[in-house]
């Protein structure tokens, strides 16, 4: 019996681009369409909410980034790592998803204050091998890995980001089911890359062209069957076919606007503890 997925939301309701705290986020202050943004989260929910538990953290005023919910934290069993923001921008968020995470059961894990963290936005758990994949270089601490092995007693392997573009691990990199990854490997170090191909057979790696990976086709939610994502190209879809998933597009223009897409909006919390 498949396991039904539950995934973290948060509504647009306070959503917008008010500062710059990414590549993307320039020249689109004030430019983010409101209502088509809450028509992209809806399409997006609903595509969700047919194969999965959808649970809602409340959108607070003046936090417009809190929707995208992958930065929470990150969850394995019943143990929550909260995020430590690395911006100024976003650290008010921090106790309102504390108490989300309290609220539903959670044990809180310490963090030391002075080491960046951003949830499941770096930390991606590869349920296939049984490890942890971490981004660190722009917006998590490379002490991060480390930390998170001890706190969940499962191997963390350190990713290190390089484009400024691709300032979230999972912007540019997705472990999908079967032990399939899909990643693009301009957004790492030479010695990032090299431990992917060790760790993953070639057989079992998707690699996206810069094109594809601008249209963060890697900020994909895997759930119900199908991989939903905001765009791919013909190429990609036919690969994702022949590797057995099943691409589902939904537009999600307006919030790459701030940086994210289908993976940023969701937080996943089946992962389990071994």
């Amino acid at each position: 019996m498949t396991t039904l997925d539950r995934i973290v939301m948060c509504a647009p309701d306070h959503y917008c681009v008010d500062y710059v705290i990414n590549p993307w986020m320039e020249h689109q202050i004030g430019q983010a369409d409101m209502a088509l943004a809450r028509k992209e989260w809806e399409a997006l929910r609903g595509l969700l909410a047919e194969h999965a538990e959808l649970l809602f953290v409340p959108p607070q005023p003046g936090l417009p980034d809190m929707v995208f919910t992958a930065n929470a934290g990150l969850t394995l069993g019943r143990t929550a790592v909260l995020s430590r923001f690395m911006t100024d921008e976003r650290r008010p968020e921090e106790p309102f998803f504390h108490a989300f995470f309290e609220a539903q059961g959670f044990t809180i894990a310490p963090w030391p204050d002075d080491v960046a963290f951003e949830g499941a936005g770096d930390a991606l758990a590869d349920e296939s091998r049984g490890l942890i994949w971490c981004g660190h270089g722009w917006r998590t601490s490379p002490k991060a890995p480390p930390l998170l092995e001890a706190i969940f007693k499962r191997r963390v392997v350190g990713l290190r980001l390089v484009d400024p573009r691709f300032y979230h691990l999972d912007t540019c990199f997705c472990p999908l089911s079967g032990g399939w990854l899909m990643y693009y490997p301009a957004a790492f170090d030479t010695e990032s890359v090299e431990t992917i191909e060790r760790l993953a057979p070639p057989e079992r790696r998707l690699e996206v062209e810069l094109a594809d990976a601008l249209h963060f086709a890697c900020n994909a939610v895997e759930s119900g069957g199908r991989m939903i994502l905001n765009e791919a190209s013909d190429g990609l879809k036919r690969r994702l076919r022949e590797a057995g998933f099943k691409p589902t597009l939904t537009q999600l223009g307006e919030f790459i606007k701030a940086g994210g897409a289908a993976k940023c909006l969701t937080l996943k919390l089946n992962a389990q503890a071994r």
